[in-house]
């Protein structure tokens, strides 16, 4: 065989691809498409090896179309222009054009507007595949004018279902016992063109005796999981670990962030994210939190990996497991709100200092309480500028630490209400 065995198991209809059902199953996009015989320009998101060539060429199989095949890694402009003269012809001629442009996210803002006036006048009909999200990555005027359909990994029925059809395309069985091709399916992390590669790899060697899940692993790499550091991946990864500990799934925060270590992100990223979410969700209903983030932050970078590790660990499972709060975040948020809004009003006389003779003479510092020196540790003197009145933004929730904190803002209260109530003059 000249050609890699997943080309030439390449499938020719729809009805011949494996899994996809949200898009090939009844009343799927795709599958509508097929049925009207009227295909509608198209953007296929999904990880490598889930499909997106595969039910293009399909696709224009099914309705009788000439597949043109593009990657915008190696084409430019003029590449495109070529492409859509060659079409236009084909037109004339009686042919529609089904264009596929794999990676259509590598093009840029220039050679993606170049698509629009051929797919508004009908020159071909587009499917582009891309692994990007494509509202990042794509232009609106394009993504405008497209469908987009989102692919998902294959499961591992889906991929076992690939290697019973290897075997019967090349007429031969696996060397692998049946704990091994569950155990090669589960490796294969939804990748189909990996498995048809490692199949045949395996169909080549000529393996004496049926190979166990142990010697499976010994002799085939296993794929590596999808990490892109600054994409897609990525912000869905730390989202997980963000959003899994806010909900206390301390569990699920272990695993998510273990997904990003083993995928190769930046452990000093995810340390700042962690340190965030320790003022941003917690805040004062666990003061450690911040002190914890920032201990293991630089445990992980005195010690680094694998012994830094346990830090991390450490840090994510304290945060899991420490009471949420949003006060501070919240106090934070409705203080800028106030002085946006009150501009460049000036803070009272009684607690700015007075340097000079002439600023005690405009009042400067008049009136001052020296707060530690009264008997409750509390003067009760205002602090806000005068023409604005008091207001109240940090609003301390009844969880963890923040409980005392609420105690003590209540006792002040009551204390300055105390304070600064009218006097009453007794009469005989």
């Amino acid at each position: 065989m000249t050609r890699p065995l997943a080309d030439l198991m390449r499938p020719n209809t729809i009805d011949d691809v494996v899994g996809q059902t949200n898009l090939l199953g009844e009343n799927g996009l795709v599958r509508r498409m097929v049925e009207n015989q009227k295909l509608s320009n198209l953007i296929l998101w999904g990880p490598p090896g889930c499909g997106k060539t595969t039910i293009a060429r399909a696709l224009a199989n099914s309705v009788d179309m000439d597949f043109v095949p593009m990657s915008a890694v190696f084409s430019d402009t003029a590449d495109i222009k070529k492409t859509m003269d060659a079409a236009r012809m084909n037109h004339d001629l009686g042919r529609n054009t089904l264009l596929f442009i794999d990676e259509i996210h590598r093009f840029n803002k220039t050679q993606q507007d170049t698509l629009l006036p051929y797919l508004e006048d009908g020159t071909v009909t587009f499917i582009g595949a891309t692994t990007e999200n494509p509202s990042f990555n794509l232009n609106n005027a394009l993504l405008s004018r497209c469908h987009v359909g989102v692919l998902q990994p294959l499961d591992s029925s889906d991929l076992l279902t690939l290697m019973s059809r290897a075997e019967e395309f090349c007429e031969k069985k696996l060397p692998l016992d049946d704990a091994a091709r569950i155990h090669l399916a589960q490796m294969a992390d939804g990748d189909a063109r990996f498995l048809l590669n490692t199949v045949e790899y395996l169909f080549n060697a000529n393996f004496n005796d049926p190979l166990t899940p142990d010697t499976l692993v010994g002799v085939v790499q296993k794929r590596s999981p999808l990490s892109d550091k600054h994409g897609d991946e990525h912000y869905n990864l730390i989202s997980a670990v963000h959003k899994s500990l806010r909900a206390s799934d301390t569990d699920a925060a272990l695993y998510w962030t273990a997904r990003m270590m083993t995928s190769g992100q930046d452990p000093m990223y995810i340390f700042r994210r962690l340190t965030r979410f320790a003022v941003e969700d917690i805040g004062l209903a666990d003061p450690n939190a911040l002190q914890i983030a920032i201990a293991a932050w630089s445990a992980y970078e005195r010690l680094g990996s694998p012994e830094g590790d346990l830090a991390l660990t450490q840090l994510v499972i304290y945060l899991g497991t420490a009471p949420k709060s949003i006060g501070n975040y919240r106090a934070q948020k409705a203080a800028y709100a106030a002085a946006r809004a009150t501009g460049s009003l000036m803070p009272p006389k009684n607690i700015l200092n007075a340097p000079t003779k002439m600023m005690k003479n405009l009042g400067y510092n008049a009136g001052y309480i020296y707060d530690p020196d009264t008997e409750n540790g509390f003067s009760g003197q205002n602090c806000f500028p005068e023409s604005m009145g008091r207001q109240k933004f940090y609003q301390p929730v009844e969880r963890g630490f923040e409980r005392e904190i609420k105690k003590r803002l209540e006792y002040w209260d009551t204390l300055r209400q105390k304070i600064n109530a009218p006097k009453t003059s007794s009469t005989e």
